[in-house]
């Protein structure tokens, strides 16, 4: 069993001998191969190195010749541009010596073609010909603006035409437009005009066309090229020269005048608050339709040009504006006088209105001017207006007219004054501003008080000095007792009385009842003594009636007929004298009368029933008892009518 074992075992290491030798066998082979591959692909080495050797020659002139093709290409394409450019130069040059006028937009291609060209050939200097061909584009450049220059002028020109008055009138609001074609009537009433500066605030304006919007994009591009050019002088002159007559003669078709300080000075009142009232209308117009249109135009003709844009609108409207506020400048400037003060608060008023599109409108560094101008004149005419109300409440102290009232009605004075300070309110929110313009750390509506009472005070005052006139006292309580309760029964009707309060009302009130209160004593003190029976009794006995139950006990009919004479005399001439008298106030005058009957025919008639009867036994009775109770009432219902001494006599 042990035998075949082993003869199984040796035979498998048999097996791995001769796979090993086979496999050195393989071996052997496969590194002859290998070295046969090498000397093989030396040989190859050898021969490509040889040919490589052989063919460098040949590349080296290929590679030149490749170059040389490049070269070639290259300088054609450049030739191309270059011819591109020339052909562009001529089409340029005929289109230019055309002129703009048949063919604008092409005008103006043909000369951002030359720019491009100068650009190119400045780039390209290489090319011999680059600066005679520069120098060319260059003068032909400049040939080009110049024309453009002209036509740039010739279609402003040709579009810049005044504005007829009608047409401006059109674009007002319908409550702004004048009814007969010429804006006075907010010039003719201190309150009308006030009235419209309110109404103007809110009101919408229709913009006014001055190009038509289709030739401004065309003045945009010939102003684009011109300063691109370096032309921003000519242009701006152009457009200055050009516009701003129109401009001009626009405002004086509408009846704007250039007036200075002695003009204004030597105009009859009348005429120059009509000339104020329609200045305010200018302005109005002047600013927010003709500047508003002008400034739009400057706008789009120098879009995206901004050293332009505000410039030329300064330059433009410089004349204009001062043509404007030189009138406004002669007012402020000029002697002052109560009745200005309304127009210089309606000028006031309207230069603060405009203000902020002043402001708007003249911007930047070249309007500087113009803005100071304007809120110089704002300033003045604030301050004038200021002296003006202070010289009002002085003149109002001081007057000295001796304009006889004989009849103590009201005096001209106070209805004026009146009539003042009730326009005065009418403006109470300028005043305001007004006052605000110089601070001195009171309340804007305190300081109207204040300044209301005090011409109230100067106006009492004033009156006091008037009333000595009369050489009748009763007359001077009469004359005081008029006007103050003038002034009262104004106050009380007005804004008025909100700002100076109930307390000053009745204070004056109680004034006017102790001047009627005077006026009766004195008036009537002399003649009621008649009618005392104190100085009636006699120590005689034979002119008295006795004792027999009779009202006349111990009385004198000497003394009572003389009495009654005088009291006759007396009545008649108080009759006579106070029926030319005015009370011009209804409800005063029925009180006073009434005032006066309550003590004068209670009196009267216990005068006649006590001591009558020594008259009516005696003789002619009646040429001592002339009236009854009933006729003296009716006569007093004729005092204080401000008859003719004819008609009092009758």
């Amino acid at each position: 069993m042990g035998v075949p074992v082993r003869t199984a075992g040796f035979m498998g290491v048999d097996n791995l001998s001769e796979k090993a030798a086979k496999m050195r066998e393989s071996l052997h082979k496969s590194q002859s191969i290998t070295d046969n591959m090498v000397s093989i692909l030396g040989s190859f080495d050898h021969r490509l190195s040889a040919l490589e050797s052989a063919m460098r020659p040949t590349q080296i002139r290929t590679h030149a010749i490749r170059r040389a093709h490049e070269n070639i290409d290259r300088t054609l394409k450049a030739a191309d541009v270059i011819l591109d450019r020339f052909d562009l130069s001529r089409e340029a040059e005929a289109k230019i010596l055309r002129g703009p006028h048949e063919d604008l937009e092409s005008y103006l291609e043909a000369i951002e073609q030359l720019r491009s060209n100068i650009v190119f050939f400045t780039n390209n200097k290489s090319f011999k010909s680059s600066d005679g061909v520069i120098s060319h584009a260059s003068n032909l450049l400049s040939k080009a603006i110049s024309k453009l220059e002209q036509e740039f002028k010739q279609l402003l020109s040709a579009y810049s035409k005044s504005v007829e008055p009608d047409r401006l009138y059109e674009c007002l609001p319908n409550s702004l437009r004048p009814s007969s074609g010429s804006p006075d009537s907010s010039g003719k009433n201190p309150s009308n005009s006030h009235t419209g500066h309110i109404t103007a605030e809110n009101a919408v304006f229709t913009p006014l066309i001055l190009i038509p919007p289709r030739v401004l994009p065309l003045l945009h591009d010939l102003a684009q090229h011109m300063v691109q050019a370096g032309h921003i002088q000519q242009c701006l002159t152009i457009y200055r020269d050009t516009r701003s007559p129109v401009l001009e003669e626009t405002l004086q078709k509408l009846g704007v005048e250039k007036l200075s300080k002695d003009d204004v000075q030597k105009m009859q009142w009348e005429v120059l608050e009509l000339k104020i009232g329609t200045w305010i209308h200018f302005m109005r117009i002047a600013v927010k339709l003709l500047f508003s249109a002008e400034r739009r135009v400057c706008d789009q003709m120098f879009e995206g040009i901004e050293s332009l844009k505000d410039q030329c609108f300064a330059e433009v409207t410089a004349g204009s504006v001062a043509m404007l506020l030189s009138f406004g400048d002669a007012i402020a400037k000029s002697k002052r006088s109560p009745e200005k003060l309304f127009v210089l608060l309606d000028m006031y008023e309207i230069m603060r209105e405009l203000h902020s599109e002043i402001e708007s409108l003249f911007v930047g560094k070249a309007c500087k001017d113009i803005r100071e101008s304007a809120l110089g004149l704002t300033k003045r005419l604030a301050q004038t207006a200021q002296e003006t109300f202070g010289d009002f409440e002085e003149a109002v102290e001081k007057d000295a007219t001796k304009t006889a009232v004989s009849d103590g009605t009201v005096h001209p004075l106070t209805s004026y004054v009146i009539n003042y300070v009730k326009f005065l309110f009418d403006y109470q929110s300028t005043l305001k501003q007004l006052f605000q313009e110089f601070e001195n750390g009171e309340d804007s509506n305190s300081q109207l008080a204040s300044v209301t009472m005090r011409i109230m005070q100067a106006l009492q005052i004033n009156l006091e000095g008037k009333s000595k006139q009369y050489k009748d006292l009763a007359l001077t309580n009469l004359f005081l007792m008029n006007n103050i309760h003038y002034m009262v029964r104004s106050v009380r009707r007005s804004e008025a009385k909100d700002l100076l309060g109930d307390d000053w009302v009745q204070r004056h009130r109680r004034v006017v009842q102790q001047h009627a209160n005077q006026y009766k004593r004195i008036a009537w003190q002399k003649i009621l003594q008649c009618l005392s029976i104190q100085g009636l009794t006699s120590s005689g006995g034979g002119s008295s009636v006795g004792g027999d139950g009779g009202n006349s006990s111990g009385a004198s009919r000497a003394l009572v007929k003389d009495r009654l004479k005088i009291f006759n005399v007396q009545f008649e001439e108080l009759h006579q004298r106070q029926s030319q008298w005015t009370v011009p106030d209804t409800e005063l005058r029925e009180s006073l009368r009434l005032a006066v009957a309550e003590v004068l025919l209670p009196a009267y008639r216990s005068f006649i029933k006590r001591f009558g009867a020594l008259v009516e036994n005696g003789k002619n009775p009646h040429k001592y008892i002339r009236y009854t109770a009933e006729d003296l009432d009716r006569m007093l219902g004729e005092f204080f009518e401000g008859k003719t001494s004819n008609d009092a006599r009758r």
